[in-house]
């Protein structure tokens, strides 16, 4: 470490107790996506009480706040995701919302506000060419499907997840590289420069006509048996996939008849349809539309098919060293490992979207126990958890943005983005759809029917 290294860390550890009151905080009171309005007013106040202006309610919840170097440069953002999960079982689930922090976003938010804690610091700041933006961006996980078409029909909303949003209103515009934070359950300070897969999602309404199951089922068209032959018509597609393309596909059955003997008048169902490429996981959506159409036809049933693009893939950079660097710093004798470029992972997140345009540097590390997404999740080790994050944070944006901003520039001349901000929007706007295929009952047979 050089001096400012060693600042750097010192300035985090002293107000070690402030950051895990914050934390923990953050962890007790989770908030699900576009929602988390307690937990970005903490992130607020306490970004303000360091003598930062913050820009509120982007993508609904956001907080934005800059830190201007002492010298022009490139724009350089910290992101920690606002959002938990809906796992009312997890012990320190929001007993309010029903939501927990099952995937340590508390983590993240705390690890950028004590790098902008140690960033601020006069002499730090003074060196910086560049600026710092330290982000707390909403709704990285995509749930509650239902809340957020209502909030896309209320105008707050027009895409699923948070970072979509925030390129969709331009809070990214003046932002040239993006550092983001996973913690883990299993893993410890990894460099986590890999793919992933895009996806999808399909909301799906099968009608059919309601009757007596055992008096006069042939007066009823069953919706349950529509989205049944769906469901099978979806399974026989599967081998159809190529294995390279790491085609994923989730459903989930959100409502329907209660009871046994009732022949159900209405089911609904949600899908997730994943793959390592755009053309992929579209290719498989539209499997997965042709499978839906078969339950309809086959039973009689209507169905409506809605359609909303989810996140794209991730699009590893081509030198991720100084978040291999920042880690050595702070790892000891842990050894520092990596998921490079050739390593993929069926996972999505809205990071993906990021990095289509933009460069994306992401790091992991770990202090959290049980299985993240399910309700055993613990915090095992705090400063792991949230001490060693924000270290990392800080000393990424300080190599990246010391001398002249020189690692900062390689890695966004070298970048080659996907697409432009307009093609993005245009891609989006592509995979938004409903198609409707109204029911197609027989008639009704009466005692005096022949042939």
């Amino acid at each position: 470490m050089d001096q400012i290294e060693k600042k750097i860390c010192a300035l985090i550890d002293a107000r070690r107790d402030e950051l895990l009151a914050f934390a923990d905080d953050i962890f007790n009171h989770a908030e699900l996506g576009f929602l988390e309005h307690r937990t970005a007013g903490k992130f607020r106040d306490a970004l303000q009480g360091l003598g930062l202006k913050t820009e509120e309610g982007l993508a609904v919840t956001g907080v934005k706040a800059r830190l201007n170097g002492s010298s022009t440069g490139p724009s350089i953002c910290l992101m920690g995701e606002l959002d938990g999960l809906p796992i009312p079982s997890n012990p320190h689930a929001n007993k309010e919302t029903g939501a927990a922090h099952c995937c340590g976003h508390n983590a993240q938010l705390t690890g950028v506000l004590g790098a902008a804690m140690a960033l601020t610091d006069p002499e730090i700041r003074s060196l910086l060419s560049g600026s710092v933006v330290f982000f707390g961006v909403p709704a990285e996980e995509y749930v509650d499907i239902g809340k957020r078409r209502q909030m896309r029909e209320e105008g707050l909303i027009r895409y699923g997840c948070g970072k979509c949003e925030l390129i969709r209103i331009g809070a990214l515009d003046d932002i040239d590289l993006v550092v983001g934070h996973h913690s883990s359950c299993t893993k410890k300070y990894l460099v986590a420069n890999r793919s992933c897969n895009g996806f999808v999602t399909k909301l799906v309404r099968f009608s059919g006509r309601a009757a007596h199951a055992a008096g006069e089922p042939q007066r009823g068209i069953d919706a349950m048996a529509a989205a049944q032959i769906a469901m099978h018509a979806v399974d026989v597609q599967r081998e159809t996939f190529r294995d390279h393309d790491s085609v994923r596909i989730h459903s989930c059955i959100t409502k329907t008849e209660t009871a046994a003997n009732v022949i159900a008048d209405e089911v609904c169902m949600e899908y997730s349809i994943r793959g390592r490429t755009i053309p992929a996981y579209l290719d498989a959506a539209k499997k997965v539309d042709r499978a839906l159409r078969a339950g309809a036809i086959a039973t009689g049933c209507g169905v409506t098919i809605e359609t909303l693009p989810g996140n794209l893939p991730i699009v590893p950079v081509k030198d991720s060293s100084v978040t291999r660097e920042a880690l050595s710093l702070i790892a000891g004798d842990t050894p520092v490992t990596e998921t490079g470029p050739d390593f993929h992972s069926t996972s999505s997140g809205d990071y993906g979207d990021i990095s289509s345009i933009m460069p994306l540097l992401q790091f992991n590390t770990g202090g959290f126990s049980g299985a993240f997404h399910t309700p055993d999740v613990e915090v095992s080790d705090p400063d792991d958890a949230y001490i060693i994050p924000a270290k990392v944070f800080a000393l990424m944006a300080w190599r990246l943005l010391r001398d002249g901003a020189a690692r900062a520039d390689e890695i966004i001349r070298e970048f080659e983005p996907l697409m432009t901000k307009e093609q993005y929007l245009s891609l989006m706007e592509s995979m938004m759809s409903v198609e409707t295929i109204e029911p197609s009952p027989l008639p009704l047979l009466d005692d005096e029917s022949v042939i």
